[in-house]
């Protein structure tokens, strides 16, 4: 009876009917209605962005002028003379003071907030947030904080395009996407760099690059560079000279050095940032009290380097003209950073990008001095754009941010090098960016490197089990036991066991222990059918599904093992797939990643394999 009981599967053939069903994506036409709402984001975060700077200029004219107004004003014009050190501090208290009574979340610079929302908290931000992020930030910056506006908008964008997603019937996914739309539209408005906006949004708040996350984005942030342009004007934040459209060889030499020394200085910049805070944490001190430490050494920053106080957009604009002097070049090197790393690191509300801009360009308008002469600002526009790159880990958003800044597209190819290289300098010397190593130190990992999915370029037909055990519908208790305490079925690792007629369709499914108990309930006399306790209208796999959409099942189900059918014939079993069977996909991935092999060899003339004729 054995022999009835064993059913051996060849391979279904790969030529299959149904594998056109499968497309390159999976967008629907949901995509439609998110892309709407987006737009809708899109001109609300517009108004957000206007009035968080209109906010900064009021906090500015009041801390360091004590008037009202809205007026553009730098800090660093103020009169305040040795009494500007107080300045910060309480402007620092405030923010506390907003953070321990208001929400923790305000804390930080905006972009790490952002994304454990989108890991962690599904996409939900908690709308005091959104009120509370904005005030902080003008208020961190309005009195001498050394910091960019751009986080803390990306942050309340964010958590504008959340709030909005969470009274619609949304998945986590879902609303993701409307925070990273409210987000990107943020920084469209501020910097009017919509594409650049998109690319931050893929390279650090997305995870995917999907038509269903990316369109919605793009348009929201297309809509805030639109609107910009009617409240801010239009044209380069940052106009540049003119510069040359093509590099000799020495000037590529120096674009090679700038991109190395861009990455060393963004390693720094990080290492400098997390110092401090490890250094704060050790304070015996409620955390509410850091700022208001850190905010000390920013006063006096701001009293030896006056400069080095609030945003500094206008010292971006002169570096990046050609004028400028190595007073506040070595100013921004050395007091900026400082003090922002000591800010930052003391838990303030504030952005890092406009910092590393203006850090990045007094590297380059260093290195002016010594590199071969490319027009005024040139080195300080590619170094600008490393510093972003190599520190953020976002290369492409370095690359069009820059020159959605200063319109130069004869940057693009220095850029690029420049880019790419400090980029590839804070891969290899460091194991996280700025944005990632505050995510880390709250107890998460995340990694920045996208690729597809092994699951999904292989299919069920390729790891499926043929040689399997089915039985017959109408097999009794005696096979049963015989088949239980049989020697190929201990050595196997078959735990599920179709069940089929005598044309091989398939009536249902029983587990090992299914089969165990029914020996044990079934009466000693008598034969009693199988299917009388059969599983019938099992799961099944298809052997034209790629083992991603099987994974998902097994997910939705609970289930780990399925029968496997072709999609043309439904009912006639073919083999089995289990969860250990999914391994082989990530087992060829490995393989592929560590494996080296050498395709062609090269044989010299003087090689042990070359015989040279004796004549």
């Amino acid at each position: 009876m054995l022999a009835t009981v064993w059913q051996t599967f060849r391979k279904a053939p790969n030529t299959l009917k149904n594998e056109e069903k499968l497309g390159d994506f999976t967008a629907t036409p949901r995509v439609i209605w998110l892309s709407i709402l987006a737009i809708v984001i899109g001109i609300f975060s517009t108004f957000i962005a206007l009035v968080l700077l209109t906010l900064i200029r009021f906090f500015t004219n009041l801390f360091f002028f004590q008037r009202f107004s809205i007026e553009d004003v730098s800090p660093a014009t103020n009169h305040l003379g040795i009494f500007v050190v107080i300045v910060p501090v309480v402007g620092a208290l405030l923010i506390g003071l907003m953070a321990r009574y208001g929400s923790e979340r305000i804390r930080g610079h905006g972009i790490p907030e952002a994304i454990e929302a989108i890991l962690v908290n599904g996409s939900k931000v908690d709308p005091k947030v959104a009120l509370l992020k904005p005030v902080s930030a003008a208020i961190s910056i309005g009195s001498g904080g050394p910091f960019g506006a751009e986080g803390p908008i990306i942050m309340t964008g964010g958590a504008f395009g959340s709030m909005i997603a969470q009274f619609f019937h949304f998945s986590s996914a879902e609303r993701k996407i409307m925070l990273v739309a409210g987000a990107a539209a943020g920084m469209s408005a501020t910097f009017d760099a919509p594409v650049a906006a998109v690319l931050l949004a893929v390279e650090l708040l997305l995870f995917e690059w999907k038509p269903r996350s990316l369109i919605p984005v793009a348009l929201a942030s297309v809509t805030a560079g639109f609107l910009r342009y009617y409240f801010l004007g239009a044209g380069p934040l940052f106009p540049v000279p003119a510069h040359p459209a093509a590099l000799d060889f020495w000037a590529l030499l120096a674009c090679i050095a700038t991109g190395v020394l861009a990455g060393l200085l963004s390693c720094l910049a990080t290492i400098l940032v997390y110092a401090f805070e490890d250094l704060f944490h050790r304070l015996p001190l409620h955390w509410m009290w850091w700022p208001a430490i850190g905010a000390i050494a920013v006063g006096v920053g701001g009293l030896i380097f006056p400069p080095a106080l609030g945003v500094g957009y206008d010292n971006i604009g002169t570096i990046l003209q050609g004028n400028t002097t190595l007073t506040l070049l070595f100013g921004i090197l050395i007091v900026k950073l400082l003090i922002w790393a000591i800010a930052l690191g003391s838990g303030t509300s504030g952005g890092v990008l406009a910092p590393l801009l203006m850090v990045g360009c007094a590297l380059g308008g260093l290195e002016s001095f010594i590199f071969p002469h490319q027009g005024g600002g040139f080195w300080a526009l590619l170094a600008m754009g490393a510093m972003l790159s190599g520190t953020m880990r976002a290369p492409l958003t370095g690359v069009i941010f820059a020159l959605e800044l200063t319109h130069d597209l004869n940057a693009l190819v220095p850029l690029l090098i420049t880019c790419m290289l400090s980029y590839g300098c804070t891969v290899l010397l460091m194991r996280r960016s700025i944005l990632t190593e505050k995510i880390s130190r709250r107890g998460y990992h995340l990694s920045n490197e996208y690729a597809i999915d092994p699951l999904e370029i292989l299919f069920v037909r390729e790891v499926m089990r043929t040689n399997i055990i089915a039985l017959p519908t109408q097999v009794t208790r005696d096979n049963l036991i015989q088949l239980l305490n049989s020697k190929q079925l201990k050595q196997g690792k078959q735990l599920l066991f179709p069940v089929i007629d005598e044309q091989k369709h398939i009536q249902g499914v029983l587990t090992r222990n299914d089969l165990t108990r029914l020996i044990d309930e079934v009466p000693a006399i008598g034969t009693h059918p199988l299917s009388t306790y059969l599983k019938t209208n099992p799961i099944v796999a298809y052997t034209d599904e790629n083992l991603r959409t099987v994974a998902y099942r097994m997910a939705q189900t609970g289930h780990t093992r399925f029968p496997v059918v072709e999609r043309a014939h439904p009912d006639i079993l073919v083999g089995i797939v289990a969860l250990s069977d999914l391994l082989k996909a990530r087992s060829r991935n490995l393989h592929e990643e560590r494996q080296r092999e050498r395709i062609f060899q090269i044989h010299t003339l003087f090689s042990s394999r070359t015989r040279v004729p004796v004549k």
